[in-house]
């Protein structure tokens, strides 16, 4: 590609070192649109006839069907052993079909906003994949959450028992997170749409390219405004890395949750056989592989977070070979997390809860103090003073291996005057959960609530990314 400045051969070493065909195989389709957008530019001046123009279609369209019908078009990539990227393989393969025409198609672009195109090209299809995905796992919990209807379990605060919630309510909890997600994925998706093409090497096109044709063509919001930073932008490439470790760290949490339940010391989780393993040595063991690899996941996708960041805190303007090594981050990441997210999905789906075991939970370990905190606030007694009083009751129930509805009357009555009858029907385990009487708290009829406006919001993605509705889950 640049015989004509060189008279020695690259060091042959040096040369497969340099080469990134072995990874960025899979931008196929990205150049192929890409290039198909230019050739539409390059005869809009001029520079292609019609029939130019249609023939390079034409080829173009051959190259894509040809990767596309071979198994995922690795192979047949890969094994060209002289192109040096995927964008010289594509310009091999069109001179293959149209020859010389081939090379005409360069006419004013360079591989600098190429290569910046089409990683916004797959980034954006992969962003849409994701959101697709969570949008799958965030039916399969309110699948869970509305099975689960009025089932309680402990909420923990360091690990320690403190108060009762629904079980939905703790589901609900992690569709709030795959929001956000999305969101995140759709803001990144938004300032990414911006397309490189006409930036040229790094001062834009030597030739009067119509940009808006490339733009609108490959359905980018429109061209990017700078063509120093249009070769130079990663910036979205970090942003999409970081939008990924946060779904790991998301489904790292539920599954670290999963794992701890599912354990005879909890038992409120039944893992499905479908997604765990056996001991090669203990016959009895069912092992959490799956919920114990995606916690593993997360160190690999913020690794690539971290690589990018490294890699990109002290390049100078413009671009820079440097930027190669921001590829195969993005694709590992990428990937892992795609796979991640759809099996947590299925794995979700299938898991069973043990609701008897989780109400029984409840019923011990004083989780109902902070509602008989409350009764006593309700009877005029300042919060510091009612947790002084429930305290010292706590104590008592402990000296003597009994609960708080266990206690007598006029054993309470020591701690204050306060206390009546209506203090036992204040504590049980609806009046605790139902006294958290707030937006987003865990009372049953707040709960309810939450939980259809949760589906309304999970029905809008789903129509969305998935193209059909589920009104009924």
């Amino acid at each position: 590609m640049w015989a004509g400045r060189f008279r020695e051969p690259l060091d042959e070493g040096f040369d497969l070192w340099q080469r990134s065909l072995a990874f960025d195989w899979q931008l196929l389709p990205y150049e192929v649109a890409a290039s198909q957008a230019h050739a539409q530019t390059l005869a809009a001046s001029g520079i292609l006839s019609s029939e130019e123009l249609s023939q390079i279609s034409i080829a173009l369209e051959s190259i894509k069907s040809s990767y596309l019908g071979s198994d995922g078009g690795r192979l047949w990539v890969t094994s060209d052993t002289y192109a040096e990227d995927i964008h010289h393989f594509v310009e091999r393969q069109l001179v293959k079909h149209v020859g010389d025409l081939g090379l005409k198609l360069h006419t004013g672009r360079s591989r600098n906003e190429q290569i910046a195109t089409d990683l916004r090209l797959f980034i954006r299809d992969r962003i849409n994949v994701l959101n697709h995905a969570l949008t799958t796992w965030a039916l399969s919990l309110l699948k869970q959450a509305s099975t689960a209807d009025e089932a309680v379990m402990p909420a923990y605060t360091h690990l320690q028992r403190a108060e009762p919630v629904l079980v939905a309510q703790w589901l609900l909890a992690y569709v709030e997170m795959i929001l956000r997600d999305v969101s995140r994925l759709s803001d990144c998706a938004t300032r990414l749409n911006r397309c490189p093409l006409g930036s040229g090497a790094v001062a834009g096109a030597t030739l009067a390219l119509d940009r808006i044709i490339t733009s609108t063509s490959l359905g980018f919001a429109s061209p990017t405004a700078n063509s120093i930073d249009a070769t130079s932008d990663r910036d979205f490439v970090l942003e999409y890395l970081q939008c990924l470790t946060l779904i790991g760290l998301h489904a790292s949490r539920f599954s670290e949750e999963i794992t701890l339940f599912a354990t005879a010391e909890f038992g409120f989780v039944e893992l499905p056989e479908a997604f765990s393993t056996g001991s090669s040595a203990m016959p009895q063991k069912k092992n959490p592989d799956l919920t114990e690899l995606v916690r593993a996941k997360v160190g690999r996708i913020h690794g690539a977070t971290e690589t990018v960041t490294l890699l990109l805190k002290g390049l100078p303007l413009a671009y820079n070979k440097d930027m190669q090594e921001t590829q195969e981050p993005v694709f590992s990441a990428s990937s892992q997390s795609i796979q991640m997210i759809v099996l947590l999905g299925r794995f979700t789906n299938a898991l069973s809860f043990k609701l008897e075991r989780m109400r029984a939970a409840c019923g011990t370990g004083y989780l109902n103090a902070m509602a008989a905190a409350t009764y006593l606030v309700h009877k005029g007694i300042p919060f510091r003073k009612a947790h002084e009083k429930i305290g010292n009751a706590v104590r008592l129930g402990l000296e003597t291996g009994r609960e708080l509805s266990d206690l007598s009357l006029l054993e309470l009555r020591q701690f204050g005057e306060e206390f009546g009858e209506d203090f036992y029907s204040a504590i049980t385990i609806e009046a605790t959960l139902d006294c958290h009487d707030v937006i987003g708290g865990t009372a049953r009829h707040r709960v309810q609530t939450a939980l259809a406006i949760a589906r309304e919001r999970v029905e809008v993605l789903a129509r969305q990314y998935t193209g059909k509705s589920h009104a009924n889950t």
